[in-house]
This record gives structure tokens, C-alpha cells and sequence, in this order.
């Protein structure tokens, strides 16, 4: 027989920890645990082992994340939008952007050390870059932007700095998947 107390605690262990956080709105927890979900399937598309493949299907995920979040700030999606809106962030960020998971992705062609190196390196990479896309369009669809407003100019800075704080991320998701 289960006991007030023992309900609430299951209660407390099945609330994400983005839902108890202080100052933090349904919608904002509902946007994260978008992210978090679409964070890590990022990390399992960055092992698939095709060269270029892995690249095409990060950008389709990160494509269906943000129509999932602009659903959840009731924005309006059109799939031609959704993907300027993430060619023009990650295209004007090269250096953080794109240019990290293709060269990850190409290298996948250098038979042993390469694919090695690829296969640790691109998930934490795929999974970070996934991470910081969504933070910028959280923060853009809760101040009431939509894509056609979406400055990618405006975000640049706040962008690089969620690809750091993704890479934190993707490595705490590493560990709490090898202790489960």
C-alpha cells in the first residue's frame, strides 16, 4: 500500500528540475525539456557513422525542434522559415556553427584515427550545437519573436555562449546515462 508520502516523493522524483526552478514558467519548463529531449537525440545522431550523412539528419532534428518549440510558444512554423532561421545562426557563426560538425563529419573519412576521433567528438559536438540553438529560439519565442523578426546578428554572442554552456550540458548527460 503506497502512502501520502510515498506518493508525494514520486511525485517530486518524476518533476523535471527545470519545473521546480524558481521564476521559471510552464511554458519556459516545457521549451527546456524540448531542448534536453532533442539535446540528446542530437548526441545519438553525431555516432551515426557516414560521413556527411550525420550531418543531414543533425539539421533535420534541429529542424523538428524548433518546430516543436514554436508549437509550444504558439508561433506559427513553415519549414522554409525554420530552416533559414538555423542556416542563418549557425551559417553566420561558421567558426561555432557549422564548421564544427562538418569537419567532425569529414572527419569520419580518415579510415581508424579519424572515425575514431569523429565518433567521440561529434556527439558532444552535434549535442551542444543542438542544445544552443534551442536557448536562442527559447529566448527569442518567449520575448515574442517569431521567425520572420529572427535576427541572427542580434543573438551571435549569446549563441557562442550556449555552445560552451551545451557542451557542459552534453557532458553531465554523458555521466547521468553511464550511472543509469
Amino acid at each position: 500500500m503506497t502512502t501520502a508520502t510515498d506518493t508525494d516523493a514520486l511525485k517530486i522524483e518524476e518533476a523535471p528540475v527545470s519545473e521546480a526552478t524558481p521564476g521559471v514558467s510552464d511554458q519556459t519548463a516545457a521549451a527546456n525539456r524540448q531542448v534536453k529531449g532533442y539535446t540528446l537525440g542530437a548526441m545519438a545522431v553525431g555516432l551515426i557513422p557516414l560521413p556527411l550523412v550525420d550531418v543531414a539528419a543533425l539539421s533535420a532534428l534541429q529542424l523538428k525542434m524548433l518546430h516543436a518549440l514554436a508549437g509550444v510558444y504558439g508561433v506559427e512554423f513553415k519549414k522554409d522559415l525554420g530552416k533559414s532561421a538555423i542556416s542563418s545562426l549557425l551559417g553566420g557563426a561558421m567558426s561555432v556553427g557549422a564548421g564544427m560538425p562538418i569537419a567532425a563529419s569529414l572527419g569520419k573519412f580518415i579510415p581508424f584515427v579519424g572515425q575514431a576521433v569523429s565518433m567521440v567528438t561529434m556527439p558532444v559536438i552535434s549535442g551542444a550545437i543542438t542544445y544552443a540553438v534551442g536557448q536562442v529560439f527559447i529566448q527569442h519565442f518567449a520575448s515574442g519573436g517569431t521567425f520572420l523578426s529572427f535576427d541572427p546578428d542580434a543573438v551571435r554572442d549569446y549563441f557562442a555562449k550556449q555552445i560552451e554552456e551545451g557542451k557542459k550540458i552534453v557532458e553531465n548527460l554523458k555521466q547521468d546515462k553511464k550511472a543509469a
